[in-house]
């Protein structure tokens, strides 16, 4: 059973003073079938004078603080220690035919797997994606042999490159300009089963990372990840990487998931002052032995 130990730290920095601030974070590790979270641990500076940890919607763990000293710089590290369950890889051509679970077929199908058929901000289905999407689900395809297909366009379609988008580009620009980041391909990918009447969720996380042949790996170089989750009722969910073209890897770290990264920013909050900001984060993913 591969086991981490993930340190992800935040580091925002002010122009003006910040006189209150309120944040909700999503940094603990979420319980799911195939992780089990060992500890974990969240260092705030400055410390906040009320804290409350809890679950959201999703049921990801939350923290939501509230800070009244004055800060020009706010420091976030959380630590956590996940154990990975190596599970069997599914039989993809063993699920149901799309059609069957796509909108107005999947009657049957639970209202909090349904909702995830549904657009949001980031992921909303239109025209383009569905014709984007359809090659990959010709009539009779087992819905997971279809998001497999999708999968592997992406990442042989798609080139990976941090300065081409940022998190307020629209995953139609994404699609007509072939590049982005990981969450825009988990963008296009959601968007594109939403398209076709499909739920598929954003799953946010980790990744373990290597450094170049001969090379030592550098601290804090690693980042958050995301991928994407596609529902079969004989599965459940299950966790197509398109960045990397990898399925249900024990290399992958889930934190939360949701509709899309709205649901699941890290950091998140309003202030009272501040100014202009800028943010560092720093992210290690290291195995146990």
């Amino acid at each position: 059973m591969p086991r981490y130990i993930v340190s992800h730290r935040t580091t925002y920095s002010y122009s003006s003073p910040v006189i209150q601030s309120h944040h909700l974070m999503h940094l603990a590790p979420r319980v799911v079938p195939h992780q089990t979270n060992l500890r974990h641990s969240l260092t705030i500076e400055p410390a906040p004078v009320w804290r409350s940890d809890r679950v959201d919607y999703f049921g990801n763990p939350v923290t939501l603080i509230a800070i009244e000293d004055e800060h020009r710089q706010l420091s976030v590290r959380a630590v956590s220690e996940i154990a990975v369950t190596l599970g069997p890889k599914p039989n993809l051509t063993a699920t149901s035919a799309w059609e069957t679970i796509a909108t107005g077929g999947n009657a049957g199908i639970a209202t909090e797997i349904v909702e995830y058929a549904c657009g949001s901000r980031h992921a909303r289905a239109s025209r383009m994606l569905y014709d984007f999407a359809r090659p990959s689900f010709p009539v009779g395809r087992p819905v997971l042999e279809g998001a497999r297909h999708l999968m592997a366009r992406i990442h042989k379609e798609f080139r990976f490159d941090s300065t081409s988008t940022d998190v307020t580009t629209p995953v139609e620009t994404v699609l007509k300009q072939r590049s982005g980041v990981c969450q825009d391909f988990a963008h296009l990918m959601i968007a594109g089963l939403r398209a076709m009447g499909l739920p598929a969720r954003y799953v946010s996380g980790y990744l373990l990372t290597y450094p170049p042949a001969g090379q030592k790996k550098l601290e804090g170089a690693d980042a958050s990840h995301a991928w994407v989750g596609v529902w079969a009722p004989e599965t459940g969910w299950v966790e197509f990487d398109p960045t990397n073209d990898v399925i249900n890897s024990g290399e992958h770290i889930a934190i939360a998931h949701g509709r899309d990264f709205d649901d699941v920013s890290p950091i998140s909050g309003v202030l009272l002052g501040g100014g202009q900001h800028s943010v560092a984060v720093s992210v290690d993913v290291k195995p146990v032995s």
